[in-house]
């Protein structure tokens, strides 16, 4: 009977720790819902109060002159909460004043209440069902608005471009993804947020800062007024206005010039890093990636094998042909490797040890200035064996060629300018290590001598192509390249202020610049001596699988100078057949602020030239 009773009251133990087990759960639920929870609490303000966002007012673009580029237009979104509609709506009356479809509608409805598509979805707060209304398709909405329990309208304001130029560089904006919710707690689902270009990179100073409007509602849902009169309402901040460095002018004749070809020209004032046109070909209209249209259009340029939404200038990797004889020139001269009298011989070609890089005719033996005039082949290829095979200098070849690569980084090759639009490419500097894995460390000058005409494992952005001549331009020295001058009420970015002077010395610059005046006064861009403001200039004849690259990279006036550019044309042929009349124009444009009608004529003349590109060229 003892035992009876020991075993009965440890059941009794046993049942009331489960009991208490039970309770314990029952008090940690009750206050992780009440206390740590605020699930309950939202549910409950969003039955007393309706809090309305007012949307701020995007920043403005403007060019440097002061043109407007991008401002704002009215638009509005169409707003639902779920448990004031409750199904009384008039389905038929309510699509007829929007211009859906029944079908439309049902299939909005139930996206907004999936949860996975929209997982802050409460039926108790707005949601949206449509955006971005115009004036006209609201005021007919708005007349009917009283007979649509649970809609609401939010006004909002949808970007508009004033010119068909300069996609690349604006950039477009689009709703938020769900990453882009995840990433910045600023953003709900239905908001705007820049996608490309100017618009992304720039998107916190140009978005501004909400404001909100709280109402108070009864126990029907309907409003009953301004809570608090206001007290805790806030007032929209207006995002902050751009000036970017574009012409905009100047940007209009690059795409001109362009159109038709592949390629990109880069400008920019060597005296400030700001960026005066940026144009990759084949480019779009801005105009066209606007309102609710954007995603079939994006769509659409996606999809084009020419890839129009492709930044050539700052995600195209190119040889840059002889354009780099310059920080060749400019390397050897720095390292004694030559002096402004070395003449080396050019025998229609760089001939050594059985191994021959061509050239065309001119004369031989000649010095650096001569040879960066005649673009000779053979005067930088020796200049490069003799850098690599020079024992005395360094102990050995691996030694010399990271010398060389540390020049090439100080001229900003090789790693990311650092420019202020997103999607930039680094392009490619070899050193000893990459040459060592590729021929399992038996290389010496002669398996890299083309590196030294710019070819080979070299490849640059055509904006490390312009940051190469507004460095020569300023005699060793440059500023991060960037697009925008000024963000109204801030100082630009120190980033942006700051010189970056490379390894090369200040002789051997000015050497470099005789050899680029030359060159248009009577070598391969002999075709800018009809300018009076002193161009200076180097062509490149970048070759490739198909039809070789026409490059030119100069820069104007060759004291004080105002613009430095490139130009290059995929499949263009010679250097001096697209590159240097093109970059001409362009330079003609800037200082003198129009053309001349001669070279106006010659401007519509490469506006309608075309070039043939077959499949493997896309």
């Amino acid at each position: 009977m003892r035992d009876k009773d020991y075993g009965l009251e440890n059941r009794q133990y046993v049942i009331g720790g489960v009991a208490l087990f039970i309770v314990i759960v029952y008090i940690i639920r009750l206050f992780t819902l009440q206390i740590m929870s605020d699930d309950y609490k939202k549910n409950a303000d969003s039955n007393a109060f309706l809090k309305k966002i007012e949307f701020p007012a995007r920043g403005a673009i403007s060019d440097r002159h002061g043109s407007l580029l991008v401002y704002n237009q009215n638009s509005y979104d169409i707003m639902v909460v779920m448990n004031e509609e409750k199904g009384r709506l008039d389905t038929t009356e309510f699509c007829n004043s929007l211009g859906i479809t029944k079908e439309y509608f049902i299939k909005r409805m139930d996206e907004i209440k999936d949860r996975n598509k929209n997982p802050g979805y409460s039926r108790f707060t707005q949601q949206l069902f449509m955006t971005q209304l115009s004036e006209k398709e609201f005021s007919v909405f708005q007349e009917k608005m009283y007979r649509f329990p649970g809609f609401y309208v939010q006004r909002r304001s949808i970007r508009q471009y004033v010119y068909p130029y300069a996609a690349h560089v604006l950039g477009d904006v689009g709703e938020v993804s769900e990453g882009n919710i995840e990433d910045d707690p600023y953003y709900q689902p239905g908001d705007y947020i820049g996608k490309l270009g100017v618009e992304k990179y720039y998107e916190k100073e140009l978005r501004g800062e909400k404001g909100v409007q709280i109402f108070l509602r009864d126990a029907h849902g309907r409003i009953q007024g301004s809570y608090m009169h206001g007290k805790y309402d806030s007032r929209p901040v207006p995002g902050k206005d751009l000036t970017l460095g574009i012409d905009i002018k100047l940007q209009a004749l690059g795409e001109r010039l362009l159109e038709g070809k592949i390629g990109s020209i880069v400008a920019i004032e060597p005296s400030t890093g700001e960026v005066l046109a940026m144009v990759s070909s084949p480019t779009y209209d801005p105009r066209w990636v606007v309102g609710r249209k954007r995603g079939k259009v994006h769509m659409m340029l996606s999809r084009n094998p020419w890839k129009p939404l492709l930044n050539r200038s700052i995600m195209g990797q190119y040889p840059p042909g002889s354009t780099f004889k310059t920080s060749q020139g400019l390397t050897f001269l720095t390292e004694g490797i030559i002096t402004p009298s070395t003449a080396f011989p050019c025998h229609h070609g760089f001939y050594c040890k059985g191994l021959h890089v061509g050239c065309h005719g001119h004369a031989s033996p000649l010095s650096i200035v001569p040879a960066i005039g005649t673009s000779c082949n053979a005067f930088f290829c020796w200049g490069l064996y003799y850098m690599l095979g020079n024992r005395r200098k360094y102990k050995d070849v691996e030694q010399a060629m990271n010398t060389w690569r540390d020049y090439m980084v100080s001229m900003g090759f090789g790693y990311k300018l650092g420019i202020d639009l997103p999607g930039e490419k680094r392009g490619l500097i070899p050193n000893a290590s990459y040459y060592d894995n590729a021929y399992h460390g038996s290389w010496n000058g002669l398996t890299v001598i083309s590196i030294s005409i710019g070819q080979g494992e070299v490849n640059l952005t055509p904006l490390q192509i312009a940051n190469l001549g507004a460095t020569i331009a300023n005699r060793g020295y440059f500023y991060t390249p960037h697009v925008v001058k000024k963000v109204k009420g801030e100082p630009l970015d120190a980033k942006y202020r700051e010189r970056h002077y490379t390894k090369a010395n200040r002789r051997a610059y000015d050497i470099i610049v005789a050899g680029m005046r030359k060159s248009a006064l009577d070598g391969t861009c002999k075709m800018l001596s009809r300018y009076n403001f002193e161009p200076c200039g180097k062509t490149g004849t970048a070759q490739n699988r198909g039809h070789d690259h026409s490059v030119f990279m100069g820069f104007a006036p060759m004291n004080n100078p105002k613009i430095a550019i490139v130009v290059y044309v995929e499949n263009g042929g010679w250097g001096a057949d697209y590159g240097v009349p093109i970059g001409g124009l362009m330079m003609e444009q800037y200082i003198n602020g129009k053309l001349s009608p001669d070279s106006e004529r010659r401007a519509a003349e490469f506006q309608h030239r075309r070039i043939s590109y077959g499949e493997a060229n896309r």
